[in-house]
């Protein structure tokens, strides 16, 4: 099996980001001429020209744009190695997050306020259900994952489920909605909309039972964001932690019945139990714990 050359793909890169030979020749310290061979090497191993004159200029071509673009991943990631088993060194390895699809939007920004606006800090997000996050995490695809329960196959010597903060779960709507002389009455004339398979949508209908209701569902929702919209669209009543429709709530659009459902939610980070760790993960833990 033939192997890619690092080296050559190095120099090509320094050319490519110079648009010069004799100019990167010089700041290389290397001769024109070994320069030159390193590229045709590169471009004989791939097949395809890199570059193409024009003027006194050197152009990408298509196969040369696909090529830096390429390198600038590897040498990327390489750098990411170093920083991560260092922890130290200037390049931050990029921090990547896993959510639950249900999990509050509002949440997962604060969460991340601790680290937000850093410069030297890639931050990548992944919403799905929890076998593929899980699956991720595993694979050390993503250095979190924020739910709303522990993993379903449990934790052990593998995986550790932090419980960061709890959070009463409540009745929110349009506050014409919610002129109702009890819990009961509320239940009994208005249609709701519930986060799909979750201990909220379990709470809930705990409740209604236990008030002899059967309450009307008007939407079944696998994404928080979309519970609040509905809600601030009059579709319905949003059963959520106050944190879904915090800005909602804060402007007056919507507002929270006085009316307790005595359930709660609680939110959890999942990790891997690993010997490097993302540098800023305790932080951001240590963080949300003090918040909740």
């Amino acid at each position: 099996m033939e192997h890619l050359n690092y080296h050559h793909l190095r120099y090509f890169r320094e050319v490519a980001r110079e648009g010069h030979l004799t100019r990167t020749a010089e700041r290389l310290n290397v001769s024109q001429s070994a320069l030159s061979s390193q590229i045709r090497a590169l471009e004989d191993q791939l097949g395809h020209a890199l570059f193409e004159r024009v003027g006194r200029r050197l152009e990408l071509t298509e196969v040369g744009r696909i090529a830096l673009d390429h390198a600038d991943r590897i040498f990327d990631t390489g750098a990411e190695l170093l920083a991560t088993l260092r922890q130290s060194g200037h390049a931050m390895p990029p921090l990547r997050i896993g959510a639950l699809s249900t999990l509050s939007r509002n949440y997962q920004l604060r969460f991340l306020a601790p680290v937000l606006g850093r410069d030297d800090l890639d931050i990548s997000l992944r919403s799905g259900p929890e076998e593929g996050l899980m699956a991720a995490l595993r694979a050390l695809a993503l250095d979190v994952v924020l739910s709303t329960e522990p993993p379903r196959d449990g934790v052990g010597a593998e995986l550790v489920a932090q419980r960061l903060a709890e959070q009463p779960v409540g009745i929110h709507g349009r506050p014409e909605r919610l002129h109702h002389a009890s819990l009961r009455a509320l239940l009994q004339n208005e249609g709701f909309i519930l986060p799909t398979e979750t201990a909220i949508r379990a709470g809930f209908l705990g409740r209604a039972e236990q008030l002899g209701v059967q309450p009307r569902i008007v939407a079944d929702v696998d994404d928080m964001a979309m519970v609040r919209l509905l809600a601030r669209e009059g579709a319905g009543l949003a059963v959520s932690p106050a944190v879904v429709v915090a800005d909602e709530l804060a402007a007056g659009r919507l507002a929270t019945a006085p009316f307790a459902l005595k359930v709660v939610e609680s939110f959890y980070a999942i990790t891997l139990r690993r010997s490097f760790p993302h540098p800023l993960l305790d932080t951001l833990l240590k963080a949300a714990t003090s918040d909740g």
